[in-house]
């Protein structure tokens, strides 16, 4: 799978889990970690513009699973995996 589907899967994705209840977020996050790892063979904007969006994501879970609110979580991650997208293609 190319960088910019992955880049879509991750961000279709975060939308799901951003208006599912919270175990249901949380599985649908979990289950992102195989789509933002990185192998290194990518141009180094990618690779940290991936990075940057795995660790908005982790933000994502804490929230969750700590029971706090999340919206703010969300819209970084967003931009995030957008910036993802912009420079993987």
């Amino acid at each position: 799978m190319s960088e910019s589907e992955n880049a879509q899967k991750v961000f279709d994705a975060l939308k799901q889990a951003e208006s599912s209840p919270t175990l249901v977020a949380l599985s649908v996050l979990n289950g992102l970690v195989g789509l933002v790892q990185g192998n290194g063979q990518a141009p180094l904007e990618v690779e940290e513009a991936r990075s940057s969006a795995f660790l908005a994501i982790c933000e994502v879970g804490k929230a969750l699973h700590r029971g706090q609110p999340a919206a703010g979580s969300y819209a970084a991650a967003l931009k995030a995996c957008e910036t993802w997208l912009r420079v993987a293609k």
